[in-house]
């Protein structure tokens, strides 16, 4: 075996080419490399006869198909993932001795997977939840987990409830519905009684809980962990994944639209996003505190139902990963990843967070059942490119073929082998930190306070932000059936704004509060998505157009949307191709029937000469549900008097081409706006 110090430099993905195999144009065998001859027909006593139990092929086909599946994951079963690297921008040398954080000329291969948290595998991708946002760095020193959300905070402040959300969340265990939903009686009674839950339930009804894309969404490591340098000193930190493209969502009723027209819909966008080459990248920040400072703030540091406001702490950008391979596949690699947040490398330890505490627990717990034992790290996509030696042996799935007969710690008969390492050596050494006191089961009366941040987070909102919100409670608590849940739900949310509170209760049909609310003004302009970068890129336009368009006015608007790095896609009546008023014809992407409006952020309408009832009326649904989602829409020649036949005024983004001169770029202005809230919609 290679020295303990030798670094495997191959990159991940070409150490995983040597488990892929590509089935074309190769002879069919058994998993024991036997050729077939057969593979139609079971072996039977005659052609009426009985199938003989020793075809030993098909026993061998049909059990290997009895146990093709694997148990879900209980929470974030429904996920997406993809290969990718990571770059540093700036040496972290002076916080942590991880040297993937130490040295800028090299670059990290990364597996990132994105996720919903509550429903199966099988639910949406645009349902109403958290998303899981975990990234696995294969560095020289041993797989490093960083495993995130896209919100910041969550429910709970201690592990041992961790059980308790996820069953007060999921489907009801009477009829086991609703799929991938909290908008249930369950999850509401849990909140209510577990007021711990208030700021990520603020998050949860906020536009972060349907983004437009996992490209256009932040992740957050949640949990305080700590770096550690090597002289030993220790800050506390918190990690950021801050998209490139900047932070954007759907509308709710755009949402559950696509839920049905098209379930995939995330992780399709990550899928061709990457195969068209536009890789998406995300900056990695860090929130750093030093230790002196762990009781200076209104806040406890270890609550993680707390944020560190970026204007009280501020994130430093130290680096970028950059998703460049989609998966080869997805049962081998997406759903047989493990993460763990207990997947460290030195210069990188934990806080006493409770519940960070659970989770290193529960992680590898839960791969155990799920991958089939202790050697799920031998999976290809778990494997670290490092060397790993040590004595453990045996059990399911083993991999390894350990030589010799020594497979304990402490022996002469191989020298001691393998050994230990210290500090100096590369060896994991945990932070000393000093911990004494009596063993109890309490919390410091520091995480009491749970209104003030849910608070700062409603104060943060844009007003578009904040009618979104309360149509967000007014539906998932509309939908529970007991009352008294719902009037304490009411009742709770009333310690955090009386206006929020009274607005979803009339809405309801609960009693609206009387008083209360929250003298709290502070805000962190950090935590509205208004406030986000704005881009047009990769942004998918629908072309509405048909036979008889005016192709010498067209051709170059759609060339300049193209060079500007949106997606124009032509809708028309059928598919194949349409003809323009000089003769040429351009190649129809999508029909009326097999896309919908929902599924894209533009609409730019240019009709025809030769307009037909069916591309009209189809047209009237397109603008409808794209002028009411606050969508941008552009319209030239016959398209503008389509517009006006479906009375879409000349409102915020709506780019009418009068003058084809500026036509391409203010209707690409008004997409980079990504929503025009200003609009007046009923």
């Amino acid at each position: 075996m290679s020295d303990e110090n030798q670094v495997n430099e191959n990159s991940k993905n070409e150490q995983l080419g040597q488990y892929r195999v590509d089935d074309s144009d190769k002879k069919m065998t058994t998993n024991q490399g036997l050729k077939v001859s057969e593979d139609e027909f079971s072996l039977t006593a005659g052609e009426r006869g009985p199938t003989l139990m020793e075809d030993f092929h098909f026993r061998e086909k049909l059990t290997h198909f009895d146990h093709e599946r694997i148990p879900e994951r209980v929470v974030h079963a429904r996920g997406f993932a993809a290969h990718g690297e990571f770059e540093l921008y700036e040496s972290m040398k002076q916080y942590t001795k991880a040297k993937f954080l130490q040295d800028t000329s090299k670059k990290t291969s990364v597996f990132v997977r994105f996720s919903t948290v509550v429903g199966s595998r099988g639910s949406a991708d645009t349902v109403r939840d958290v998303r899981g946002f975990a990234t696995k760095f294969y560095t020289e020193e041993g797989n490093y987990d960083l495993v995130a959300n896209n919100m910041p905070v969550f429910f709970i402040q201690d592990g041992i409830k961790f059980p308790d959300i996820v069953h007060a969340i999921k489907p009801e265990p009477h009829n086991e519905m609703p799929q991938a939903s909290g908008a249930h009686d369950t999850f509401w009674d849990f909140v209510a009684n577990n007021q711990e839950s208030a700021h990520q339930v603020m998050w949860l009804m906020s536009d972060r809980a349907i983004p437009r894309s996992f490209r256009m969404m932040q992740g957050f490591g949640i949990h305080t962990f700590r770096f550690v340098n090597e002289e030993g000193v220790s800050h506390f930190v918190k990690f950021h994944w801050i998209p490139k493209l900047g932070v954007h969502s759907l509308v709710w009723d755009e949402a559950q639209k696509i839920a049905g027209k098209d379930p995939d819909f995330n992780r399709r966008d990550l899928y061709d996003a990457i195969e068209n080459g536009e890789y998406p990248e995300y900056e990695l920040g860090v929130q750093i505190i030093e230790e002196k400072d762990e009781f200076a703030f209104d806040f406890d540091i270890l609550d993680s139902t707390k944020i560190w406001p970026e204007e009280d702490v501020p994130v430093k950008v130290i680096g970028k990963i950059t998703l460049d391979q989609n998966v080869d596949n997805f049962f081998a690699e997406t759903e047989q990843v493990a993460f763990h947040p207990g997947h460290v490398v030195p210069g990188i330890d934990f806080s006493n967070d409770p519940l960070l505490q659970g989770r290193l627990f529960s992680y590898l717990d839960t791969q155990l059942i799920r991958l089939g034992g202790p050697n799920f790290h031998e999976i290809p996509i778990n494997r670290p490119v490092c060397p790993f030696n040590n004595n453990q042996r045996d059990g399911y799935n083993r991999q390894t073929i350990n030589e010799g007969k020594v497979t304990y710690h402490n022996n002469s008969m191989a020298a001691n082998t393998p050994s230990t390492a210290n500090g100096q050596q590369g060896g994991f050494v945990h932070y000393q930190e000093k911990v004494e006191g009596r063993k109890i089961r309490a919390r410091s009366e520091s995480f009491n306070d749970h209104f003030s941040q849910p608070k700062l987070f409603w104060n943060s909102m844009s007003e578009p932000e904040k009618m979104h919100i309360k149509q967000a409670f007014a539906f998932e608590v509309g939908k529970v059936k007991n009352k008294s849940v719902q009037q304490q739900v009411v009742d709770m949310f009333t310690n955090v704004d009386i206006e929020l509170a009274t607005a979803f209760a009339k809405e309801i049909g609960a009693t609206p509060p009387a008083k209360g609310g929250s003298n709290i003004t502070k805000a962190s302009p950090a935590l509205s998505q208004e406030n986000t970068m704005k881009s047009v890129l990769t942004r998918k336009v629908a072309v509405l157009m048909n036979n008889g368009f005016n192709e010498a006015e067209v051709s170059p608007i759609l060339a300049e949307l193209k060079t500007a790095g949106l997606h124009p896609e032509i809708i028309s009546e059928k598919l194949g191709m349409i003809t323009g008023t000089n003769g040429n014809t351009l190649q129809v992407d999508h029909s009326f029937t097999t896309t919908d409006s929902v599924l894209f952020d533009a609409i730019y309408i240019v009709g025809g000469t030769s307009d037909s009832k069916v591309f009209n009326k189809n047209t009237t649904y397109f603008l409808t549900d794209a002028y009411k989602h606050y969508k941008p829409i552009g319209a030239t020649h016959d398209g503008i008097m389509l517009l006006n036949e479906n009375n879409i005024p000349n409102s915020p983004g709506v780019v009418i081409g009068s003058n084809l001169q500026n036509f391409a770029g203010n209707f690409v202005q008004a997409i980079a706006a990504h929503r025009h809230w200003n609009r007046d919609v009923i």
